[in-house]
């Protein structure tokens, strides 16, 4: 039975016949859920059962059409994954020969087909071998693979008819989770865009806001990083703003201007590297630890304002086109936002320059040339009066306008200067962020501060307070499922070692971090205080039994 194909067509006879109301058991369990990876998940499990295998798997063809995106499987233990390594690529053995000649395909022993290319080591043994197309909407998704008949067995026509029919419907509800896919992910998408506009036209200082772009591009691409780099007075792009877990340096970073990719940024066109690591362009070692990279330009009207880059790790699977195209729109519309925002100030720093223009006037125009008459009369008065004491008393009210008109007059001098932008204190920047937070999260955090918070907190405590609030409320936007949230500053706290500091605490009454679930944002959080000298730690949320997360923040002033 080696190397045989089936016939076109499916027959309901015989065993066949018997085997239909498991076949439509089968078919419901697999249009449930819309979520495609736990779809794919479902798919292997049932047509495993169905066709009495011990292994399944899908392999989903890549974009270009070569080799594999993804690879979902059944069967295989985690332990013995592990042992095995790397998933297969498809771009070569018989997985590769499938996604090039997308047809059902029966082997009594895969091993002894001239297209297989033999088992990675710690590979479990596999002979029988059944193999059959998914197509979605016409086009061809992938491949869905059984091997190991139970038994010791090989799959017949009867299995490949079945799993046909099986492979049409898993067609059918793949097709259904990717719509709701992406249509979940262009809302998320929309959200970021929301929240990037609402930081950048609150008024805050440019830096927080382009921390917010970053930080937003992030988590939408589900990245390990992302950068916001600006033109650099001497050539190329500086890094202004970098948003990562595990990799919080690179803030100051500089592409050279000789740079292919900053030349091709700063041109306008966007790049997209699928190793950062071998790519020949790449001259920055910021850049060269990653793999696949996106570089997007900040272009608003033909103008670049900077560019937006989202880097994955080493190994990670490729940006998609669907994800490119609304990067590139979340893009364009944090270009426009910069500038409207930039447009925002420019109003705001005229019309500050024009009032200081009419108070520095008012006062040139009116208020010194009142005061000099005033010491004229003073000093004809002082002329017509024979009483010492009173020629005294008016000579030093004299020498007081004087001195008032001098002062005046370096008043409307500094007037007359450039508005030095005074930084925001520190509860604007945390209300900033709760009012951020409340786009996506769909209601706004509660927040509550004690003792003097912008009085005694230092620049330096509060930028990394700030951050540790903004990882925070992401951590409980992207994972914790809260209804309710509260954000407290005390700067009343006595550290352990007596010091006087200030705590921030985020409570949630969400799911809490799952058991093994993964804590690098609470380690960067603990990395951030233990560097100011303080620490952070986690603890019991806000639900009404106990349930949610609270995350807790302190460091010396």
């Amino acid at each position: 039975m080696a190397g045989k194909r089936s016939e076109e067509g499916v027959g309901l006879s015989g065993e066949l016949a018997a085997r239909v109301p498991q076949l439509l058991d089968a078919m419901r369990s697999v249009g449930t859920g819309l979520e495609l990876h736990s779809t794919l998940d479902r798919i292997c499990e049932t047509a495993a059962e169905l066709a009495g295998a011990e292994y399944a798997a899908i392999g989903v063809v890549a974009e270009d059409g070569d080799g594999l995106s993804d690879f979902v499987y059944h069967g295989i233990d985690g332990a013995t994954a592990e042992r095995i390594g790397r998933l297969p690529d498809g771009h070569r053995g018989l997985l590769g020969a499938l996604i090039h000649h997308p047809e059902p395909v029966l082997l009594a022993n895969l091993t002894t087909d001239p297209r297989s290319c033999g088992f990675p080591p710690n590979h479990p043994p596999m002979r029988s071998f059944l193999g059959v197309p998914i197509r979605v909407q016409g086009e061809i998704f992938g491949n869905l693979y059984l091997t190991e008949k139970h038994g010791g067995a090989e799959f017949d026509e009867d299995d490949l008819s079945i799993v046909r029919v099986l492979a049409t419907e898993a067609g059918i509800a793949i097709g259904n989770a990717r719509l709701y896919g992406a249509a979940r992910q262009r809302e998320r998408w929309i959200d970021g865009s929301v929240a990037v506009t609402t930081a950048l036209l609150s008024g805050g200082a440019a830096e927080d806001a382009l921390q917010v772009v970053a930080e937003q591009a992030r988590g939408l691409s589900d990245s390990a990083a992302g950068l916001v780099l600006l033109p650099a007075a001497e050539g190329g792009l500086e890094v202004v703003a970098v948003a990562s877990q595990d990799h919080p340096e690179g803030a100051g970073g500089v592409i050279p201007p000789e740079s292919q990719i900053a030349a091709l940024l700063l041109a306008g066109e966007p790049v997209f590297l699928e190793d950062a690591a071998t790519d020949p362009r790449v001259l920055s070692e910021l850049v060269r630890r990653f793999g696949p990279v996106m570089l997007l330009p900040l272009q608003s009207e033909g103008r670049v304002l900077g560019s937006l880059v989202t880097l994955r790790e080493r190994g990670a699977r490729t940006f998609t086109e669907a994800e490119r195209t609304l990067a590139g729109q979340f893009a364009a519309q944090a270009a426009l936002a910069l500038k409207m925002a930039e447009a925002q100030r420019d109003r705001e720093r005229l019309a500050v320059y024009e009032d200081r223009d009419r108070i520095a006037r008012d006062l040139h125009d009116l208020v010194i040339q009142r005061l000099f008459a005033t010491g004229m009369m003073l000093e004809g008065a002082q002329r017509k009066s024979g009483d010492p004491a009173v020629q005294q008393g008016v000579g030093k009210a004299v020498d007081e306008l004087d001195v008032t008109i001098q002062e005046i007059r370096t008043a409307i001098f500094a007037l007359q200067q450039g508005p030095a932008e005074a930084p925001s204190g520190l509860r604007t920047r945390v209300l900033r962020e709760i009012n951020t937070a409340a786009v996506p999260l769909g209601f706004k955090p509660a927040h509550r501060f004690v003792g003097p918070v912008d009085a005694v907190v230092g620049e330096l405590t509060g930028k990394n307070l700030i951050a540790a609030l903004r990882e925070a409320l992401s951590n409980a936007f992207r994972h914790a499922e809260a209804t309710r949230i509260e954000v407290v500053v005390d700067a009343t706290v006595p550290l352990p070692d007596g010091r006087p500091g200030v705590r921030l605490t985020v409570a949630d009454d969400g799911v809490g971090i799952p058991e093994g679930g993964r804590r690098s944002g609470l380690r960067n959080l603990k990395r951030r205080a233990e560097s100011l000298g303080g620490d952070s730690w986690y603890g019991p949320g806000i639900g009404d039994e106990g349930t949610g997360a609270s995350v807790v923040w302190q460091a010396p002033y």
